[in-house]
């Protein structure tokens, strides 16, 4: 019987001081390693090129001015300087006329005080002259 006893306090006697060993006097609980970690510095990253933005919105006003010529099915000709927010059309006749955006936020729509309009659609361009049948223009 005192031997049962003896082996039973044998094994707890050293969990006990394991535990003990484990807890602070203080009462908080110790790290699990007080060592700190190395860690390498990151690798330089060279920064990615920021991506090329399509804009296809014909809506958005145009930023950029230019001039093009457009050839009518009348056998006429005639020239569109892009103003940005509005046009010049210049006839064959060398009359010019100015056309502003019509609604102002877009780039493809454009009329005139006279009522006269153009509508541009990649390279064609359809000119609507009052009392007369719309041309369709192209470049």
């Amino acid at each position: 019987m005192m031997f049962g006893r003896t082996v039973r306090v044998s094994f707890i006697i050293p969990l006990l001081l394991a535990a003990g060993a484990c807890v602070p006097e203080d009462g908080a609980p110790k790290a699990a390693s007080t060592v700190t970690p190395v860690v390498p510095p990151a690798a330089q990253q060279q920064p990615a090129p920021p991506a090329t933005k399509i804009t296809t919105d014909l809506t958005a006003p145009r930023l950029t001015t230019g001039m093009a010529t457009y050839r009518c099915g009348n056998g006429g000709m005639i020239t569109i300087q892009n103003l940005g927010t509005s046009l010049r059309l210049v006839g064959q006749e060398g009359a010019t006329e100015e056309f502003a955006a019509s609604p102002a936020n877009q780039s493809s729509r454009y009329q005139a005080v006279t009522h006269d309009a153009i509508v541009i659609d990649g390279r064609e361009a359809l000119v609507m002259k009052r009392g007369s049948t719309p041309q369709t223009c192209t470049r």
